[in-house]
């Protein structure tokens, strides 16, 4: 009888210990990120004492509202099911242009047109894939080329330098402040604060998380999914202005590759941020905390004295653990069986 209870009892204990890794390991995958950022934050801290300074904190915000302001744009288009490599060389090309125009039309004038501009890019890539149906990574690493063609042509191979940079009011979007809060943050927090409100609780919003879930149910449910799918690419374009606005106006003269290679910044912090490579799944508001842990990953690393090259390690790093933890979450476990 003794022996049964035993039988019994270790296979109770099996059975518990077999629940409690299941549940760590569902625990891992979907809180993976921020369990990890945590150790980076606590590492940073005892590596060096700045890094909680308020002063760093808000250096940190500030530099990181460029990725984040495209990043909110970003969100849009891979919920619905789509990538955007493109929106680096477009903000390389918008960057540019209004500071191009800014001596030429003055700045009343070079920000719409600019913006004007930036839209019409994102309309072409809305019209490729959400229209013509075609393969959206094809579309926007081909855009990513031609826009860079663009800016370099328009450009004439030259960076771009404001004349008088004393007498000029437009660098008060980079560089000014609002009660004391720069104005890049404000901006950033405005649109997050906007876009989040319009993918959470308009139809819209609704229609984009359908459309990346299951479009074909999408389409026999009456959703437009082409025109879903387009306005997701022209949301993405303006956010890219915005942010090209704000790196013009921070430094007011630019090279003409600003944005070479800041997709892949962009695309980890959405990921970072929970938004599925499937489409049908993300938040606004996880792709600011996306933006928030990759920028304070990256001042860290500097802290402690990594070159500023390691970063591109380092989120190449963050990618795939970012992507591992996306498709463990969906599995309900972080590792699969071998075939």
């Amino acid at each position: 009888m003794s022996d049964v209870s035993q039988r019994e009892g270790a296979k109770r204990e099996g059975k518990m210990s077999s629940l409690s890794r299941q549940q760590i390991g569902t625990v891992l995958a979907k809180q993976g990120i921020l369990i990890a950022f945590v150790i980076f934050i606590v590492a940073f801290t005892i590596a060096n004492p700045k890094f909680l300074s308020p002063d760093n904190l808000l250096s940190v915000v500030r530099s990181s509202a460029i990725i984040g302001v495209m990043a909110l744009g970003v969100t849009f288009v891979v919920i619905s099911g789509n990538l955007d490599l493109s929106v680096g060389s477009m903000m390389s090309f918008s960057t540019i242009v209004v500071l191009d125009l800014h001596d030429k039309i003055g700045p009343l004038l070079a920000i719409p047109t600019m913006f004007a501009m930036t839209l019409c890019l994102g309309a072409v890539i809305g019209f490729l894939v959400g229209y013509l149906k075609l393969n959206s990574l094809i579309v926007t690493l081909g855009m990513l080329s031609a826009i860079h063609g663009l800016t370099l042509t328009y450009s004439g191979g030259k960076n771009m330098d404001i004349a008088d940079k004393e007498g000029t009011w437009f660098g008060f979007f980079g560089q000014g402040d609002i009660l004391g809060i720069p104005v890049p943050i404000l901006l950033f927090i405005a649109l997050a604060a906007g876009l989040g409100m319009t993918l959470s609780r308009t139809p819209f919003g609704r229609k984009v998380y359908a459309v990346g879930g299951n479009g074909t149910a999408a389409t026999f449910s009456g959703i437009p999914r082409a025109r879903t799918v387009f306005y997701c690419y022209l949301i993405s374009a303006a956010c890219v202005a915005t942010a090209g606005l704000i790196q013009a106006s921070r430094s007011l003269g630019s090279q003409n590759t600003v944005g070479q290679g800041l997709e892949l910044e962009v695309l980890a912090a959405v990921i970072l941020g929970g938004a599925s490579l499937l489409g049908g799944s993300g938040t606004i508001f996880k792709t600011v905390i996306g933006v928030l842990i990759l920028g304070f990953i990256q001042n860290g690393l500097l802290l402690m004295g990594l070159q500023f090259y390691a970063q591109f390690v380092v989120t190449w790093i963050i990618i795939i653990l970012a992507v591992w933890l996306d498709i463990a979450a969906k599995r309900g476990k972080l590792w699969s069986s071998f075939a």
